[in-house]
């Protein structure tokens, strides 16, 4: 099926990707934003509908008496937002596609694979109970109105310009200069990790499906590997010998980097494997293109060809430094 689609949001880490794949697709694609991403250049062949979506005035103007077959929300993460968003485009479009998270399902996991049944519960992390918020609100204006909702839900997607681990860039640095790097937990809790192309793959044939409206589905990547391989995988990537691998608890690990703390104990720190029949019985044909051996040696490589963004933090260096300095000591 081809139609028009408008992105809210278009140049992040997983909407640019798609943005890409609708176009191939054969959609026609516009995006709502307030410039281009110097990282992620917007495509040509598309239209760009410069509007500020924090701002409803900026956006209600430049959408004014605009018709869209579907709409992929990346951008709203309260309900206020999400209220406004479809109050103004509700009857104007066929379809509205809220990315929510994967995040939001139980944690601590109960039960594997995670299907799209897993409970919505975290206390942990108020993103994820945002968007927990956020589905709340779209399944009752399902259930009320008929509203044609589509709720996806990412898990932990990257592409070569976003980093996985704890410390970004600074644990390539560290790596390559054979200092320790540090690991939540002890390293074995398992983990999935989805190139934004690969979710692409799978986003895009929800576009106009019958079959996606009313309904939920999240879309990750098949490989499962535990963190301390992640680790690994990185290393050999940055042409590292053998890493040396500190595990801290992630309680820890948020005395000295506070603003990881949430992100770890509401999502990293649990295993996690997902049932992904549910969005592969329409994205028929899906195999896993990127796995994170390839994925790691994109992400060294952008970055190693674009020195701008090769940035080690000397707050998260130090930070890990006394990480490290701590586990030693209490071994």
């Amino acid at each position: 099926m081809e139609g028009s689609v408008l992105f809210l949001g278009g140049t992040g880490t997983i909407s640019w990707w798609c943005v890409q794949a609708a176009q191939r697709a054969g959609w026609s694609v516009s995006v709502v934003g307030r410039g281009l991403s110097r990282m992620r250049p917007s495509p040509d062949g598309i239209e760009w509908i410069k509007a500020d979506v924090t701002d409803s005035e900026s956006l209600t103007s430049a959408l004014a008496g605009r018709r869209f077959d579907v709409v992929a929300d990346f951008l709203s993460f309260d309900v206020p937002r999400l209220r406004r968003n479809t109050e103004l485009l509700g009857d104007r479009i066929s379809q509205y596609i809220f990315i929510s998270s994967a995040s939001a399902y139980q944690k601590p996991v109960t039960s594997l694979p995670i299907t799209e049944s897993t409970p919505l519960v975290n206390p942990f992390w108020r993103y994820a109970r945002d968007k927990i918020a956020c589905e709340d609100y779209l399944t009752g204006l399902v259930r009320r109105d008929g509203f044609p909702a589509t709720i996806v839900r990412p898990s932990h997607t990257y592409d070569a310009a976003l980093s996985v681990t704890l410390g970004g860039w600074t644990d390539v640095v560290r790596l390559r200069q054979g200092q320790p790097v540090v690991v939540h937990g002890d390293g074995t809790s398992l983990w999935t990790l989805t190139h934004a192309s690969d979710f692409a793959y799978c986003f895009v044939p929800l576009f106009g499906d019958r079959r996606a409206i009313g309904n939920t589905f999240h879309i990750t990547g098949d490989e499962v590997l535990p963190w301390d391989a992640i680790y690994s995988e990185l290393a050999a990537a940055a042409g590292a010998g053998p890493p040396q691998l500190v595990h801290v608890a992630s309680a820890t690990i948020g005395l000295a980097l506070p603003e990881a703390l949430d992100g770890l104990v509401g999502d990293k720190a649990h295993s996690v494997i997902f049932d992904n029949s549910k969005v592969r019985s329409i994205a028929t044909g899906f195999a896993q293109k990127v796995p994170w051996r390839v994925g790691a040696a994109q992400y060294v490589s952008f970055h190693d060809s674009h020195p701008q963004w090769a940035v080690s933090s000397p707050a998260v260096d130090t930070a890990f430094d006394r990480l490290v300095a701590w586990a030693r000591s209490s071994a």
